[in-house]
Parts: C-alpha cells; structure tokens; sequence
C-alpha cells in the first residue's frame, strides 16, 4: 500500500511538472488605496511597478473607489512605488507575482503633516509597518509568504513568531508562546478585531496554545503581533497580542487551492465574486489530519496514538452598499487522540504505562463585521461574535500489569461560551491628528465539571475515591472601553496616548489603564521609540472558578480574586545600516503586580501556570505576588531582496517572582537567553521555476523546574515535587537546527504549484522535554522532545 502511494503520487508531481511546457506565464496585481487615518478611498493614487533600479516602470491610477489593477504582468519580483499629492510615499521591495493566483496589495497611504509646496517626494522601504495604525512600540507585522518561508515553521503564525527577539518557543509538542519572559497565559488572540479563543488543536481550558494550530495561514492577510506596551485598544493581556486578519476572497475571478503538509493537514480552498456588481467575494477553506490518512492507508508515522483533527475557515466579503460594508467569517475545529497503554511506545511524550487516556476538544466562532463611512474625515466598525470551545478527557486506571482490568480515574467536561461586541468610531482632525474612542463588551459562560480520583480509599480496595475537583456553571462579564489618539506633532514625532478600562462584574473591580508611545525619527536613518502601559487580565478560568470541598459542599474560593496586573517600560532604537539591513535594540522593564499566590508561606505563585494542558489545582489564593522580567534584545534583519534573506535575533533576560513566602525565584519561563539565525536564498530556474534554500537555527537557555520528590512519590505512587527546590533546577540549554529546500513552479498563466521539504531537528538533538517520576519503576525518566522530523508541503493553485 505504502509503494502505491508514493508511486501515484509520483506520477500526479511528473504530470503537473509538464505544464511548465506551455506558453507565456503572466500574473495580475490590484487593490485598494485608501487614507490610512479615516479610510476613506483616494482617487487617482499612482501606482508603479519596476523590475529594479533604473528600470522603466509600467503602472495605473486608482478609480472613483480607490481600485487599481494591473494586468499581464511576467512573473517574477518587483517593486512597487504608490504616490499621491499631499500623501507621504510607500515603497515595497520584491513583491511576488506568479501564476496561478492574482496578487492583491492594498495600501493605506499616511497624509503628510507638510505643507503641499514644501513637499519632497522621496521614498523609503515600508517593510514591517504595522497594520493598526494606532500601535507603534514592540509591534511587528507578519504575513503569509513569511509563515511559509521560514523554516521549521510547520504553518503556523506562532511558530513563526517564535524567530522575533523577545520571544520564546523551546517546548515541541506544543505552539505556546513566551513573551519575555511571561507565561503563555498572557497571550491575546484577536481575529478580525474581536478575541476569540485559544485557536489551537488538542486545547484546553484556560490556555492560548497547544500541538496544532487551527489558524489556517492560506487565509490570513498580513497581520500584528504586539510584544509589551500595546496600545490603549488592546486589554485583558498581559504579555502580548496576535491581532490577526482573514484576507477577503477574490472579487474578480474564481481560484482554487489543494494541499498536502504533515502538520496542517490536507486542504481545498475556494474563492472567488458573490457577485461581480457588488464587488463581493467568499472565502473558505477546510483542511484534515494527514496523520489520519496516513495511518489508515498504512504509513507509518511514528506513533500508535494518531492525532485526529480538522477545521474549516471562511470569511464572505458582500460589498459596500448604502449601509455600509458588511462581512461575515468564522472558524470551526475539532480534534482528538487516545494514548493507550498497550499501543504507546515508552519513549512517547505523554505515555503512561498504567493508564488509558482520550482527549478530544473542539472550537467554533462566528462573527459579523460591519464598517461604513460617516463621512470624508470618519467611520463606525462594529464587530459582533459567539464562540463555543470545549475539551473533554477521560483517563482509565490499570489495576494490573496485564492490562485488562481498569478503572476510571479522572473525568473532564469543560465548554466555554462567549458572546463579544466590540465597536469603535474613528476620526481623523486634519493631518495631524487621529482620535479612535470604543467599547468592547464580553458574556461568557463557563460549564465544567471535574472529578478525580483523590480521595481516601474508604472501602479498602486499593482505589481512591472520586472527589469533584470542580462543578462550574457561572457567567462572567467584562467591559471595556476605551479611547486613543494620534498626534504627529511634526514630520519626524508621533505621539500615542491613550487609556483603556476595564470592568468585571463578578468582584465588581474596575482598572484604569494609562498607554502612551511616542516616535522620534532622529534622521532619515534612525528611530527611537519609548512607550509605557499599565495592563491588567482577568484570572484563568481554572483558577478563577477553582473550587475545594468542604463540609457544606463545594466552595469557589478564588472568586473574589482581582486582575493581575503589570507595569510596561520600552525603549527601542532601529538603524537603517543600508539597503534592506536594519539594526534594531529594544529594552524593556516590566513589573507585576496584584498576582494570585497561596495565602500562607508557598513557592507558589500563577506566574508559572499555562505552558502545560492543565492548571494546578490550588485554592485560597491572594493576590499579593510580584515579579519582574527585564532585558535586552537585538534584531539584525536583511529583508528579502536581491535573491536573500537573513534574520538574527538575541534576547537577553531575566524572569523572576515573589511568592507568599518572600522569596525571589527563576520563574518557570526564564531561559535568560535566546537566539535565533535564519536565512534563505533563491535562485532562477529557467523563467518559470524558483528553487530556494531556507535553515533556522536556534539555541534557547534550559528552563528552570522543581525536582521530584522521589521518596515522597513512590509513597504516594503519583509524582510529588520538592517544593523546597522550587525552580532551583534547570535543564540543559535548547538546541535546533532546521533546514529547507523548495521549488515553486509557475506553468501556466491559471496555474502554479509549491514543493518543499523541511528537515527539522537535523541534527537529532536530544532536547529534554520533561523528568517525569515513573509509577510502573519507581524511577524518575528523562522524556526528551521530537528528534529529526521531516515536514512536507505540496501546494497547487489554479
């Protein structure tokens, strides 16, 4: 079975290999221009496109509703140049066009705080401008040719961001991400300006990441990821934001999309005009498990316990009408595994010897955005949504070495509901200023119920007894508004100021949240960038809702727990060294405040929660914990031009916190350094193929861990830590080396196919997952992380 697959799979790459026989390849570009402040269309912007310097360039002007598009283009990359009077240039550096599928680049062009005669115009790169135009500090724009460029990126955005300094991701079975230092806990995840979520595969309750990602990337336009001191429109975060975009299907033509990748999955997608006199479109795409497939033609994939998932991702666009414009979009996922005790090799990540385990979890969002134009100079967005994510999972105990006689051990129900508004009016005051004043309303619903077996063995079977760890039905309202506004006070100074609220009803807690930045453009060359932000989040749900039994039932003890909250210093200084290459140092300072510990003398503290699947079950807490995460970060870029790439990124860093019991430890995130070097070059094969060559490598400080209590475990014949050790011990240093190669393939004007390998873990490093004690031995194991994995990735368009 194996042998025919690959042999059929041979013969589809051979055949379409053919159609680079054909004639003349073309490719179209088009989109829209508008003011960057109040969206409003700009009518007769230019638009030129030149293969280099020196070069005669061929272009168009925008329509009556700010449109452009440009046709019959040869493939390959170009510049682009967008002019307008009165409007400050923007230059992009080798833009893609291919077959296959048209290039839509819209623009928002900034007004210049000149006056009109004393306007030069000069352009300069526009590389890594963010999208929301109110952030400026710690922010950086991604976009989907970086997520499939870079290797070991396995398509998903936080593996991506995982290259950016300040930014850590050493753990991979699963995608969470630590921002300087702080736990994943703290991540905020938007879609199309309202949150959603955790959008990931396998997640559960309370945290922002897990094995897979359900964000499919073939479907989000260029979007932010903020790491400290975001702006006044962003809450409930305390460590960073991915503010993330689904791109609008094309309005002109029909195209389609078939892929294949180890970790995504296989995927149709389909877009194309609603109708072409409304200038509407859809958008969706589903994709499936190729682990699923592949077990069941008969591959072997390296493990019995086969993830199963799938998801589907749409976004339909119907225009702008005498109500405005009006989208809808959504996300659905569903994903699920069994690790059993008879199948699981030892070496696995997650096996237990003794024990049965299933986990399934699902996800479900639906939105409607709505944007229209009050007049030149403002405009209303509105954006409305309900999600639905839930996790089930159900553990069975062995009683006997022979695996035949089992129990159940531990039961969860978990299903989170949210309903969310957020609404905000814009208004530009002339050049100069900018002002954005908005409300974003949350009602979630949280059910769950948890029973474990931790309870005395009252009739003497060797079995503990169920205890409800937790039985939830509650609801949770949050409020908050906001009010932001720009100041260029000058051509080379932009202020941000701004102040976010929030209000919860369940302890009826108010915060008032100050955020301000501002931008010094030293000489055409050079930046410094300061920004400050008080920011506070609602405690995880497991924590918030946690609940104890008492004599009179279960008690929710951490109720009346307030937000925690954070204190965001930045300074930052980019330099552009010369063409392409920029040179940036950031610093930050960051101290936390108001953070839930034990109410009597502990080592523990919520700061190092959420990197796992689950949160320690612990009540009584107070909110009179600190820490504080400093460093220092290095970025030294060179934007793809002239064939290549290069990304080199250094943080150093320090996590700390204070329990109840005084003292200051190594938070469970502090690695104190990280470092990553990325590069790629791409050649010409003849006039319709690309081959490239794209490594990453990264080394990453070991993390800090409590050790096992051994005597104490194998009494308890379940892991014990030493607390008395907490985060004393640290594993050995993280260490990766990725290497890629690819082709693209531009046959026919309608039609062009991507191929790449991707060897992950070279090198076969032995990285330390986890030192886990060992029922069935009484041993403490060393499970180490994912050796040499190759990924694959097959793309057609047409």
């Amino acid at each position: 079975m194996k042998n025919k697959f690959i042999t059929v799979l041979c013969l589809q790459i051979g055949l379409l290999w053919t159609y680079t026989l054909c004639g003349q390849v073309v490719g179209n570009l088009k989109g829209i221009i508008i003011d960057a402040d109040s969206e409003e269309p700009l009518i007769g912007a230019t638009v030129q496109l030149l293969l280099g310097p020196g070069q005669q360039a061929t272009g168009t002007t925008t329509d009556m509703h700010g449109y452009y598009r440009i046709e019959q283009i040869d493939i390959g990359r170009y510049q682009v140049i967008v002019t307008y009077l009165g409007y400050e240039p923007i230059y992009l550096a080798n833009i893609e066009i291919g077959s296959g599928k048209e290039v839509q680049l819209d623009f928002k062009m900034q007004e210049s705080v000149e006056e009109l005669e004393e306007v030069v115009v000069t352009v300069k790169l526009e590389k890594g401008q963010v999208i929301n135009e109110m952030s400026s500090i710690s922010t950086r724009t991604f976009s989907l040719e970086e997520a499939t460029r870079y290797s070991g990126g396995r398509n998903d955005v936080s593996k991506l961001v995982s290259a950016y300094a300040g930014v850590s991701n050493s753990n991979d079975s699963r995608n969470d991400i630590v921002i300087r230092g702080n736990s994943p806990t703290g991540v905020l995840w938007r879609m199309e300006g309202i949150p959603i979520p955790n959008p990931n595969h396998f997640a559960t309750l309370g945290t922002t990441g897990g094995p897979v990602s359900a964000l499919n990337t073939n479907l989000l336009k260029d979007s932010d990821f903020l790491t400290s001191a975001f702006s006044a429109e962003y809450g409930n975060a305390l460590s960073g934001v991915f503010d993330v975009g689904l791109r609008s299907g094309n309005k002109d033509q029909y195209e389609f999309t078939a892929q294949i990748a180890a970790f995504s999955g296989m995927e149709f997608m389909v877009e194309g005009p609603l109708s072409k006199k409304k200038n509407s479109s859809f958008l969706i795409s589903g994709r499936y498990a190729f682990t699923s497939v592949a077990n069941k033609i008969g591959l072997d994939i390296g493990t019995m316990a086969i993830p199963d998932y799938s998801d589907i991702t749409f976004k339909i666009d119907f225009g702008k009408g005498h109500l405005g414009k009006f989208s809808i979009f959504g996300l659905w996922g569903q994903s699920d595994i069994a690790f059993l005790a008879a199948e699981i090799d030892q070496d696995d990540l997650f096996f237990e010897s003794d024990a049965d385990s299933r986990a399934a979890s699902s996800i479900g969002v639906f939105g409607v955005k709505h944007s229209i134009l009050l007049n030149k100079n403002s405009y209303l967005r509105t954006v409305v949504s309900v999600s639905r994510a839930s996790n089930n999972f159900d553990q069975d105990r062995y009683i006997d070495t022979t695996l035949t006689q089992k129990y159940l051990n531990t039961g969860v129900r978990d299903q989170t509901d949210r309903i969310v508004a957020n609404s905000y009016y814009n208004i530009k005051h002339g050049a100069q200023h900018v002002s954005r004043v908005g409300l974003l309303a949350t009602n979630l619903l949280l059910n769950s119920i948890v029973d474990d077996r931790r309870g005395a063995d009252i009739d003497g079977d060797g079995i503990l007894e169920f205890v409800k760890v937790r039985d939830v039905n509650e609801s949770l309202i949050t409020l908050e508004p906001y009010l932001q506004h720009k100041w260029r006070t000058g051509k080379n100074t932009t202020l941000h100021l701004g102040v976010h609220g929030q209000y919860s009803d369940l302890n009826t807690e108010w915060s008032v949240e100050p955020r301000l930045s501002a931008v010094f453009d030293l000489t055409p060359r050079s930046t410094v960038q300061l920004g400050y932000g008080l920011h506070s989040q609602v405690q995880p749900l497991p924590v918030l809702f946690f609940r104890t039994q008492t004599a009179g039932g279960l008690q929710a003890i951490n109720r009346n727990l307030s937000s925690s909250k954070a204190h965001h210093l930045v300074a930052a200084y980019s330099y552009t060294l010369f063409k392409d290459w920029e040179l940036k140092l950031e610093a930050y300072y960051q101290a936390l405040f108001n953070i839930p510990v034990d109410n009597t003398p502990s080592s523990f503290s919520i700061l190092n929660a959420g990197a796992d699947f689950v949160f320690p079950d612990v009540g009584e807490l107070e909110n009179s914990g600190t820490g504080r995460n400093y460093g220092l970060e290095l970025t030294l870029e060179k934007y793809f031009s002239e064939g290549y790439y290069a990304l080199m990124t250094g943080s150093l860093f320090q996590s700390k916190y204070t329990p109840s019991d005084g003292v200051e430890r190594n938070t469970a995130f502090n690695n104190t350094f990280v470092y990553n070097i990325l590069g790629g070059k791409e050649w010409h094969w003849g006039d319709k193929k690309r081959v490239s060559v794209d490594f990453k490598f990264t080394n990453a400080g070991g993390r800090y861990f409590t050790p096992v209590d051994l005597p104490a475990s194998r009494v308890a014949q379940r892991e014990i830590l030493d607390q008395s050790q907490a985060f004393t011990q640290r594993y050995p240093s993280y260490l990766r080396f990725d290497f890629k190669v690819g082709i693209k393939i531009f046959s026919h004007k309608k039609f062009s196919q991507q191929f790449f390998l991707d060897f992950q873990n070279v090198t076969n490093r032995q990285n330390v997952f986890v030192d886990r004690y060992n029922r069935a031995t009484g041993q403490i194991n060393t499970i180490y992380q994912i050796g040499f994995f190759p990924d694959v990735l097959y793309r057609l368009r047409f």
